[in-house]
């Protein structure tokens, strides 16, 4: 099944969501294959949101020691003007609480 994860600005949470469920949360560590998805086409609210297919990588409200277990890479931006991501897909993410989003590496993969 697939799982759309997008900021809800006016809840200040991350919105996970399928055709048949919602789920918020504060923060959310996807630690799976996922790509950006855009639908510009849409007249009164364009949208951009990270797509993941199953939810066996998608860990909501993660512990501090887990998240340190990676590396932040860089933030995954998307540009709300343009309706466009500055990454089109990776393997791990990690939604914050302020609203950002790190692409990760796992602690291991980054040191060799």
């Amino acid at each position: 099944m697939k799982f759309k994860i997008y900021r809800c600005n006016c809840r200040k949470t991350w919105s996970i969501q399928t055709r048949k469920s919602r789920v918020h949360a504060g923060t959310v560590l996807l630690n799976a294959s996922w790509s950006a998805e855009l639908k510009p086409e849409r007249k009164n609210d364009p949208k951009g949101f990270v797509t993941t297919n199953g939810d066996t990588g998608i860990i909501f409200n993660p512990d501090r020691e887990l998240v340190d277990q990676f590396v932040k890479v860089k933030k995954l931006i998307y540009d709300k003007k343009n309706v466009n991501f500055n990454v089109k897909q990776g393997e791990c993410l990690y939604f914050a609480e302020d609203g950002t989003c790190f692409i990760l590496k796992k602690m291991d993969e980054a040191i060799s």
